[in-house]
């Protein structure tokens, strides 16, 4: 039997909306963050969602 796994659409609009986030808060005149430590934040959970949609989207074979 085949496992199909697709792309987790959960992971992947918290990954759009928070990417689409810090994007705009760059200043790339001066590369600084508009809130340092938010967008710390927001940078930490953007890399979990990606990596939670690039794990579960691997199959196993047994």
């Amino acid at each position: 039997m085949e496992n199909k796994n697709g792309i987790n659409w959960f992971f992947a609009l918290i990954a759009f909306t928070l990417g689409l986030t810090l994007f705009k808060h760059i200043d790339f005149a001066t590369f600084t963050l508009k809130d340092p430590l938010l967008d710390v934040l927001y940078l930490i959970v953007f890399v979990l969602s990606i990596y939670f949609m690039i794990k579960g989207n691997k199959q196993t074979n047994k």
